[in-house]
């Protein structure tokens, strides 16, 4: 087991045991298929969630559990389910000790931490869940795509819609040209953030650190700041330094299969138009033009983000109800009201206009275009995207978000909220996979430097 990878270890003993069946029906049946030993960091909010759909496919054999805040309200369901689990506040002291003991990581902590965990498990050869954004900056989530293939494991990022009706719908239109020369893309999200009328004039004040919290854990390897508990259990999405904002928490469950299946890679120009812009938090409202060029046979493309409680889109006069995914989760804190003001996106294509929602929501042509349309067969969907995680970590399948999918899209946004940090129009070359307009931020793809003590995480 030390130089096979577990994965082509489970792989092997699942071909061994299919072999086996033919000669001994009695033992097949005795024994328990093989699972996948998960360690998880982050376990409450949205960790919660992560842990028990994980949990629920029964595939994976859960063996740590790990958060900053283990006395926290938030983190004890998961505690009383998995009492005899072994619990850390440090993934360092987790990989430590019982590092030999897992063989994948899921990952459900802010924006800014996700890339240590995921760069230290990766290099040990470990597979990765990891919630969305990947990585936090350009560079993070370059890095992760570079691991990912380098030491072959599997990766998913959690935008689970990814392994629902609409990624399968998106694949099957566009492959049959149902969906063919999109030059134009509306998405938007314009529910309440956390930010919404908030106004800050620099960091939060100092407080007293809370002494069920492992304050050093929890800031990672971003730059040492004074604790206030105006950062946590979620309202570290609404600073630049700490999260990445509406874009990055919404923009991979709304444009993520247009982003794939349309193969727009990366913009060469990212146009802002802004309220309320502050240099510390998100802007009370966004525009966002993406401006993405031709892709061999298919034609440029304007992929346009509106966030903010009246920063409402244009939309087609016939565009009718909204699309409402009933499976969005709920948030984990703070007021988000999906079905209120619902997300969701208008593509427009060759002699079609589609209207979709977010996560696994499906298309739906608008007008009469569609009459006498015969749309090809939607497969469904063999597993949801905790179990496709799950059976690509056993070689069974492969991840439908993995980082070399996701990447791209998560710089993309990346690259979005640079433009938000300086209310700048930048220019992007991405050949260089430069900002080629304004020095700073291109400075910026690289985010701040790393505490000291965690730069090794970036030499992995």
């Amino acid at each position: 087991m030390s130089r096979l990878p577990r994965r082509e270890f489970l792989k092997k003993s699942a071909l061994a045991t299919a072999a086996l069946t033919a000669f001994s029906p009695r033992l097949v049946r005795a024994a328990a298929p093989d699972k996948v030993n998960l360690a998880c960091v982050g376990i409450g909010n949205r960790g919660r969630d992560v842990v028990k759909e994980l949990h629920a496919t029964g595939l994976a054999n859960i063996v740590a559990l790990c958060d900053t805040e283990l006395e926290a309200p938030h983190t004890q369901d998961i505690l009383r389910q998995f009492p005899d689990v072994p619990r850390f506040t440090d993934f360092r002291r987790m990989f430590d000790k019982l590092g030999k003991q897992f063989d994948a990581v899921c990952i459900s902590t802010p924006d800014f931490s996700h890339f240590p965990v995921a760069m230290l498990a990766m290099s040990q050869g470990k597979h990765v869940y990891c919630e969305k954004p990947a990585g936090q900056t350009f560079r993070e989530i370059a890095l992760m795509m570079a691991a990912e293939k380098k030491y072959g494991v599997a990766a998913q990022m959690g935008n689970q819609g990814h392994s629902e009706a609409n990624y399968f719908q998106f694949k099957a239109w566009t492959e049959a040209g149902v969906i063919r020369n999109v030059t134009k893309i509306t998405t938007f999200m314009n529910s309440r953030r956390r930010w919404h009328g908030m106004t800050v004039d620099g960091p939060l004040p100092a407080e007293t650190v809370p002494a069920a919290l492992d304050w050093d854990a929890w800031l990672s390897a971003s730059p040492t700041r004074d604790f206030n508990k105006g950062y946590l259990n979620g309202e570290w999405r609404s600073w630049y330094h700490l999260g990445n904002g509406a874009l990055g928490d919404w923009g991979a469950h709304i444009f993520d299969t247009a982003h794939e299946f349309l193969r727009l890679g990366l913009p060469t120009e990212i146009e802002p138009k802004l309220e309320g812009w502050s240099p510390f938090i998100f802007p009370q409202a966004s525009t966002l033009a993406f401006r993405f060029p031709a892709r061999g046979a298919l034609p440029p493309c304007e992929l346009t983000w509106y966030d903010g409680l009246t920063n409402l889109p244009p939309l087609p006069e016939n565009m009718g109800t909204a699309v409402v995914d009933p499976n969005i989760p709920p948030p984990s804190s703070g007021t988000i009201d999906t079905k209120v003001q619902p997300p969701g996106k208008v593509i427009y294509g060759e002699g079609m206009t589609f209207k979709g929602g977010s996560h696994g929501s499906t298309l739906q042509i608008l007008g009469p275009a569609a009459a006498d349309l015969k749309l090809p067969e939607v497969p469904r969907s063999p597993s949801n995207h905790f179990k496709n995680f799950l059976l690509a970590c056993k070689g069974e399948e492969k991840c439908r978000s993995s980082f070399a999918v996701a990447g791209p899209l998560c710089q993309t946004m990346a690259l979005g909220i640079i433009s938000q940090r300086y209310n700048a129009k930048l220019t992007f070359d991405p050949v260089s996979r430069r900002i080629t307009n304004h020095a700073e931020a291109d400075a910026m793809l690289d985010g701040l430097p790393p505490r000291a003590g965690w730069e090794q995480y970036y030499r992995l």
